[in-house]
């Protein structure tokens, strides 16, 4: 059954094949989860599974889309009987997961990695803890500090909820078949909520006005924000900060006060 076991370019898959980065990697995610249920996506032939599988701590499932890897996983990891989860990432519900927080791991297909992070946000409330394998472009994409050209929308609100972590290099060599970048493995740690908002919020501003105010900004990201938030607020208001800056310029606490300020004029 390994044998014939083929990477699915359509489905992004890139299998990790050196063992001992498959070790260390799960030794990472162990050194600071917080959950006893976890998540493991995309564990094609079990390169981090067998690691998993071992630690009793743990109450583990696994999500996969190629029905030829599961079969293998159902062949070769018993205790899994029962917590495959055969389907998308992104169209799971967390209560398919865990009635609880979960944490999640895993050596994301890169054609959907991105995606997945936007998936972790949507559930951030449920999803404390992530470690992850991306390509090294879109790690760095996600790690990015204002200022650079790959800080965006996902940069602000990965780095706005959850401490942001980068483990180890991965060069193309440890891959079934090598892609044709390096990866990176990121840990994200979900912040401590600001009590002292009165609320267990993570941010101090309405949250869902910030995602708003994020993405509209970097929708027109070469425009300052005096006319890219021209659908949100009214421009001339001299209350509102950091109108003659672009979005790339702003540090996600910034966002944060922008977006209090947007608020206190409606």
């Amino acid at each position: 059954m390994k044998d014939a076991i083929k990477p699915k370019k359509y489905l992004g898959q890139h299998f990790l094949n050196d063992e001992n980065i498959a070790k260390e990697i799960v030794d990472s995610f162990f050194a600071k989860n917080p959950c006893k249920d976890v998540l493991e996506v995309g564990p094609g032939m079990g390169v981090l599974t067998k690691y998993l599988t071992p630690n009793s701590h743990i109450n583990l499932k696994v999500i996969e889309i190629d029905n030829v890897a599961v079969e293998y996983l159902i062949s070769n990891y018993p205790s899994l009987k029962d917590k495959i989860i055969y389907g998308d990432v992104l169209s799971i519900k967390p209560d398919e997961v865990s009635n609880d927080s979960f944490a999640i791991i895993g050596n994301f297909p890169y054609n959907i990695s991105s995606q997945i992070l936007f998936k972790v946000l949507e559930h951030k409330d449920r999803i404390p803890y992530v470690v992850g394998m991306f390509q090294k472009e879109v790690g760095e994409r996600i790690a990015a500090p204002p200022g650079s050209k790959t800080y965006g929308i996902l940069s602000v609100l990965m780095q706005a909820y959850y401490d942001v972590e980068s483990l180890m290099i991965v060069e193309k060599e440890a891959f079934n078949p090598p892609p044709q970048v390096r990866s990176v493995v990121i840990r994200f740690i979900k912040r401590v909520p600001d009590y002292k908002s009165g609320t267990a919020s993570i941010l101090t501003c309405n949250e869902t006005l910030f995602t708003k105010v994020v993405k509209t900004a970097f929708n027109q990201r070469r425009k300052t924000l005096r006319n890219a938030l021209k659908s949100i607020i009214n421009s001339s208001d001299p209350k509102i900060p950091y109108l003659d800056l672009r979005a790339e310029r702003l540090s996600w606490q910034q966002f944060e006060e922008l977006t209090n300020a947007i608020e206190a004029l409606h």
